[in-house]
């Protein structure tokens, strides 16, 4: 599944869904990379 996580206030990173740790956070895999921060929740549009 294709998700996008926070890593700072200003960086987001988006890909596929490796796991999940203790704290609520989750780890994204972009090629040979991993990534993990927090979730971001989807907006509304109006």
């Amino acid at each position: 599944m294709l998700r996008t996580i926070s890593l700072g206030t200003c960086v987001s990173v988006q890909g596929i869904v490796v796991g999940k740790t203790a704290d609520g956070k989750l780890m994204v895999r972009v090629d040979d990379k991993t990534f993990v921060g927090y979730p971001v929740t989807p907006s509304r549009a109006a």
